[in-house]
C-alpha cells in the first residue's frame, strides 16, 4: 500500500472550494464482518452503534467518505476539495476492500471526478540539489521540484522512489482503483518513506534528512551517492503529525529526529511539553530549535546497540505525574519500544486513539534503512 495514516481532520464544511466526489460499488456477502474489519483498519473510535443497515461516514485524508448497504453492495462515496488527498482517500478504501473481500473482490472501478485520468495528484518528480553530513550517522538531502504547496501540511511523511541506475525513470501512473499502477521489470522503482525535514514550497525545495546504517540499505547509499541533477519521485504527504493539546510528550529514537525536530520548529510559541530524543551519544545531539515551554533532553546510549535499551519506555513513565491530565503522545522508535509505549498509553494512561500516535519506525533484526516508518500516504 502506497498511503500512509489516514488524517483525522474534517475538511471545512464553509470552504467554497469546489468539491470533487467519486463513487464505488462493490458486492460484500458479510456485510457485518466487512464493515467491522473496515473500521478496525481505519476508525478504532468509531461509535459502537454504527452498522450495516445506517450509513457509517469517517474522514480519511480529509475527505467525507460515506458507505452504506443496499442488499449486497456496499457503496461508497468519497467527497473532498483537493485532488491529491480526494485520490490518497480513494487508494485507502480500494486498498481496503481489496485486502478484506481478497480474491471474493472484483475489480475495482471508480466513478466520478479523477475516473478518467492516469495522473497521481500526489505525485511529484524532483531533483537532487545537494547532500550533506548533519553527524556521524545523519545526512541532509535537498531535493527541488514544482508545486509542493501541498506537502508542507497534511503529514510529515513522503515516500521517495528511486529509479535503476543508468535508465530514464518510468513513474507509476493512477489505475481504475485509484491505486498506483507500478512499472515493473528493468523500470522498477525502489521506495522508501521518509519525513520532510524542512519543506519551502514557494522556493520549490524540500530537505530529507537520512539515517545511516551498516550495512547500509538502498536509502543510506541514495543519501551517500547522490549527485545534484539526478531525480527522484515523491508521492505524498501523509501521517506522523501530532496533534492539538494543552501539553505534549515527544519519544523518539535518531529515527524519529527528523519528525520530532520538524514539529517543534512548527510548534506555537505558547507550546508546553517535553521531548526526549534517543542517540548514540553527544556527537549526534542536533542544535533544535523548539518553544521555550517544551523541554529537550537527549538520551544517550552510550555504546549499546540502537534497539536494545529501555530508556525511551522509562522516559515515559517517569515524564507523566501520577494523577496529573496526560500529555498528547508523540512516539516513534523501534519495534519493541513501540510496543511497550503504546501500552503504557493505552493501558496505564487510558489515551484514545485521538490522544496520541505511536509508531514503530523500524525493527531490530528486520532490514534497518533510514526513516522508514512501519505504519506509514506516501
Amino acid at each position: 500500500m502506497d498511503q500512509i495514516e489516514p488524517s483525522a481532520q474534517p475538511t471545512d464544511a464553509g470552504d467554497a472550494t469546489p468539491r470533487l466526489c467519486s463513487r464505488l460499488s462493490v458486492p460484500v456477502a458479510d456485510r457485518e464482518g466487512f464493515l467491522r474489519h473496515f473500521l478496525e483498519h481505519l476508525d478504532e473510535d468509531v461509535e459502537p452503534a454504527v452498522g450495516p443497515d445506517s450509513e457509517t461516514r469517517l474522514v480519511i485524508y480529509d475527505c467525507d467518505t460515506r458507505l452504506s448497504f443496499s442488499g449486497e453492495t456496499l457503496r461508497v462515496v468519497v467527497e473532498g476539495t483537493e485532488a491529491g488527498r480526494h485520490g490518497v482517500a480513494k487508494g485507502v478504501v480500494a486498498y481496503y476492500v481489496q485486502h478484506i473481500l481478497g480474491e471474493a473482490c472484483p475489480p475495482l472501478v471508480w466513478a466520478g471526478d479523477g475516473a478518467d485520468t492516469r495522473e497521481l495528484a500526489h505525485f511529484r518528480e524532483m531533483r537532487v540539489v545537494s547532500s550533506q553530513q548533519l553527524s556521524p550517522h545523519m545526512r541532509r538531502v535537498r531535493l527541488a521540484g514544482r508545486d509542493l504547496a501541498r506537502f508542507a501540511t497534511g503529514g510529515l511523511h513522503v515516500r521517495l522512489l528511486f529509479p535503476p541506475k543508468g535508465r530514464a525513470p518510468v513513474w507509476p501512473h493512477a489505475g481504475p482503483a485509484a491505486l498506483p499502477v507500478w512499472p515493473e521489470g528493468e523500470d522498477e522503482l525502489v521506495t522508501r518513506v521518509y519525513t520532510i525535514r524542512r519543506i519551502d514550497a514557494p522556493a520549490g525545495h524540500v530537505d530529507i534528512d537520512v539515517v545511516l546504517h551498516d550495512p547500509p540499505g538502498a536509502g543510506c547509499r541514495w543519501s551517500r551517492e547522490a549527485q545534484p541533477g539526478e531525480l527522484v519521485g515523491m508521492l505524498g504527504p501523509g501521517g506522523g503529525d501530532a496533534g492539538q493539546a494543552d501539553d505534549y510528550l515527544f519519544l523518539g529514537d535518531e529515527t524519529a529526529l527528523p519528525a520530532i525536530a520538524r514539529i517543534l520548529e512548527e510548534m506555537p510559541a505558547n507550546a508546553r511539553g517535553q521531548a526526549f530524543i534517543e542517540v548514540g551519544g553527544p556527537a549526534e545531539e542536533q542544535a533544535l530549535r523548539h518553544p521555550e515551554g517544551i523541554a529537550l533532553r537527549w538520551l544517550h546510549r552510550d555504546g549499546a546497540p540502537a534497539g536494545t535499551t529501555t530508556l525511551l519506555e522509562d522516559a515515559a513513565r517517569t515524564a507523566v505525574s501520577p494523577g496529573s491530565p496526560p500529555p498528547f503522545v508523540w512516539a516513534g522508535c523501534e519495534f519493541e519500544a513501540f510496543k511497550a509505549i503504546r501500552r503504557f498509553c493505552r493501558k496505564d494512561l487510558g489515551l484514545r486513539k485521538t490522544q496520541h500516535l505511536v509508531v514503530a519506525y523500524w525493527r531490530r533484526g528486520a532490514r534497518q534503512d533510514d526513516d522508514a516508518s512501519a505504519d506509514d500516504e506516501a
